[in-house]
């Protein structure tokens, strides 16, 4: 009996091993360390602030203990990379301090925006000033509206910011005539929004393809580089017509009302109904509402005289010059070089005028014309040959434009990409 009871002892020890042994072994996850701008954050004390109106950057490494030396010693090390003259008031900036009384500032990053930034780092003997990029995402999104007002307005009732309203007003500064928006027109857009931390809004990415129903017609504009070479994207329409011509039609991009007219034969009752000539085209709008060069030129003039209030006139090439008058102010200079959609002034009624406006006058081989009735010259047409590569690329993009889905169908019309900036 007693030989029993010893062995029903060891068989329930070695069960009892058993179970313990196979019982699974639960791991502790150790808590990871913060890591941001390369750093780890646990090893310093963190002081985030805001450059205000007069600081500098010697005042802020000044005031966490840096002495002026240093500070001289790291704005000259860095110049090529940082100007540490040019740091704006309002922009954010975060200081990794030592952890000890003293805490002396060891790095400095200047955030350029949500994304971008300058890491100045002096921690050490060796200064280094390098250039950080947050990891974004990119989401493509679809969104579509109906014109009950202008533009602008419906844009904003979408909840999309101004800087795509003025992307949109952009592709089609030179097929579309904003101010003739009739209530029911519609449109629809493909385009990305990027985010970092993947929910902080950090502004738009490409406007893939659009499509405007204005007067019955579809207006398309598809994002396409054609030359891949010089890699420089431009929108066509679904035939492969550049969208972009040398002019722009207008020398304000919308919210606005053409008041007159190019007219040689025009009377006014204040001068007796006498023919008094207009020689430009008259664009109403605010008060302080951006004029833009509608090609790029040479300003010949900025200045003011007589009846035509504050002005400038750009030189296009020896064909073509443009004038724009009664200017609040101009924001260019004689012999300035500007680009085709540069604000060159703001909307005033200096000289002789009845209200704000820009009298835009369009001059060919020295004889005023009316912009509005000559066949401008357009951009370089695409290529014959890469037509094919064009009709093939666009397809998709069209598809969903009209269909209201992708070709391929998946489960999902959001495409998430991870990119850097």
């Amino acid at each position: 009996m007693k030989k029993i009871i010893i062995l029903l002892a060891i068989i329930l020890s070695v069960s009892s091993c058993k179970n313990e042994d196979s019982k699974p072994v639960v791991k502790v996850k150790e808590p990871q360390p913060e890591i941001r701008f390369g750093y780890k954050i646990e090893d310093y004390k963190v002081i985030q602030d805001t450059i205000k109106s007069g600081e500098s950057f010697g005042a802020i490494l000044d005031r966490h203990h840096v002495n002026y030396p240093k500070i001289l010693e790291i704005a000259s090390t860095i110049k090529e990379t940082f100007d540490v003259r040019r740091v704006r008031a309002g922009k954010p900036y975060t200081i990794l301090a030592s952890k000890d009384s003293l805490e002396k500032a060891q790095i400095f990053i200047y955030k350029h925006d949500k994304i971008n930034a300058t890491i100045v780092d002096f921690k050490d003997s060796i200064i280094d000033a390098s250039l950080f990029k947050k990891p974004i995402k990119v989401l493509e999104k679809e969104i579509e509206g109906v014109i009950n007002s202008n533009l602008s307005v419906t844009m904003d009732s979408l909840k999309l910011k101004p800087n795509l309203t003025w992307r949109i007003a952009d592709i089609y500064a030179w097929t579309l005539d904003f101010y003739a928006l009739q209530k029911g027109d519609s449109f629809k857009l493909i385009y990305e929004e990027k985010f970092i931390d993947d929910s902080i809004f950090a502004g738009y990415g490409k406007v893939k393809s659009a499509v405007f129903k204005h007067k019955g017609k579809d207006l398309y504009a598809f994002r396409f580089v054609a030359d891949t070479i010089l890699g420089i994207p431009e929108f066509y329409d679904e035939t492969g017509k550049m969208l972009r011509s040398q002019f722009l039609k207008a020398p304000i991009k919308f919210q606005y009302r053409i008041s007159s007219r190019y007219n040689l034969n025009r009377r006014i009752k204040y001068y007796g109904y006498k023919v008094k000539p207009h020689f430009g085209t008259d664009f109403a709008a605010r008060i302080g509402t951006p004029i833009i060069a509608t090609a790029s030129g040479t300003v010949v003039e900025s200045t003011r005289r007589g009846g035509n209030g504050k002005f400038v006139k750009i030189k296009h090439n020896s064909t073509y010059s443009t004038q724009y008058l009664h200017m609040q102010k101009q924001n260019v200079k004689r012999g300035q070089y500007v680009k085709q959609g540069d604000v060159i002034g703001y909307v005033g009624m200096t000289g002789n005028s009845g209200g704000p406006h820009v009298c835009y006058r369009f001059w060919k081989h020295g004889r005023q014309v009316d912009p509005l009735r000559e066949k401008l010259p357009a951009a370089k047409p695409m290529k014959k040959e890469v037509k094919p590569r064009f009709y093939k690329y666009i397809q998709p993009l069209q598809y969903q434009l009209d269909h209201k889905r992708i070709q391929v169908e998946k489960p999902d019309v959001i495409k998430e990409t991870i990119a850097q900036n």
